[in-house]
């Protein structure tokens, strides 16, 4: 698995969003319903996180929400608050 600030990704190259976004086709929420992955203060997020833990685009997601500045929902198996700290993280180690 490449370092959190080297990813890479088979669907695009670096500042493509809408090639970006082809790896969409074959996530494992294709078909699911979005409100799972934008639960409602107090909702779980547990059915989101179980789908993406078996998906096989789930590092490419979070990269896509990550580099486009997605605030809300669970991407990539990951939550809002995690999200926030994964940016933050590489700020700082960018710094």
């Amino acid at each position: 698995m490449p370092a959190p600030d080297q990813h890479t990704s088979p669907f695009s190259e670096p500042g493509d969003l809408f090639a970006s976004v082809a790896f969409m086709a074959l996530g494992a929420c294709r078909g699911a319903e979005p409100d799972l992955f934008f639960p409602d203060r107090g909702e779980s997020l547990e059915p989101a996180k179980r789908i993406c833990s078996e998906c096989v685009v789930r590092d490419e997601c979070l990269e896509h929400a990550l580099a486009s500045g997605e605030r809300f929902g669970v991407w990539g198996g990951t939550s809002e608050r995690e999200g926030r700290r994964i940016r933050r993280s590489r700020r700082t180690a960018a710094a």
